[in-house]
């Protein structure tokens, strides 16, 4: 396209196939992706918690996350209960409003406590990272991103040997993931983020 500028050229980048991807996504009621997942929620729901896939269902943030199609990296899809916790009901009297039944939320997220489960379930592997799929009334999938530190392959790639570590091992249960950092509040620096560091707990008890 020609500018009002004699001697200027515009250029249209043209979009990579991930962004594609995530452009359909982002508005998955107005794309592909809403049609296929309401699908997809069907089988979904008859596996097992943890499922191993052969593929990501989100080529573009798993890729984003660190993903890459060799050996020694694993990807399961990790299905997750909704809502709070679940208390019984106070039997002594009280007011409905102090019986302290609802609205009762864990201290992790759901994404957290799916990065766990993955890492329980495969004990000689690191979670990476993950990313949210999918949702219903009930549950929420995410999926994540494994890695084998002590494969070859994993130990020769510059981009992934860092988690060949000892410092990294059971990341996922430190807060050592994006999803574990954010609950954590290290997402934010300075004026209301004086006692996140190096943790809320290391920091209690102390004065203001």
């Amino acid at each position: 396209m020609w500018s009002r500028w004699p001697n200027r050229i515009e250029v249209k980048l043209l979009k990579s196939f991930y962004a594609y991807i995530r452009d359909a996504w982002k508005t998955p009621s107005e794309s592909y992706v809403g049609e296929l997942r309401q699908e997809r929620l069907i089988g979904w729901r008859r596996e097992a918690s943890v499922q191993k896939i052969d593929r990501p269902t989100r080529l573009d943030r798993a890729r984003a996350l660190g993903y890459k199609a060799k050996q020694g990296i694993t990807v399961v899809r990790v299905k997750v209960r909704r809502g709070g916790r679940r208390k019984s009901r106070y039997i002594r009297g009280r007011r409905s409003k102090h019986m302290g039944a609802n609205k009762i939320t864990a201290g992790k997220s759901l994404q957290r406590i799916a990065e766990e489960r993955a890492g329980r379930r495969h004990p000689n592997m690191e979670v990476l990272n993950s990313y949210w799929v999918g949702e219903d009334g009930m549950q929420k999938w995410y999926e994540v991103i494994l890695v084998d530190p002590n494969h070859p392959a994993i130990a020769s790639d510059p981009d992934l040997a860092w988690i060949s570590g000892g410092s990294h091992r059971g990341r996922a249960n430190r807060g050592k993931t994006s999803a574990g950092k954010r609950g954590r509040g290290l997402r934010k620096k300075g004026i209301g983020a004086e006692k996140v560091r190096p943790s809320i707990r290391a920091n209690e008890g102390r004065g203001k």
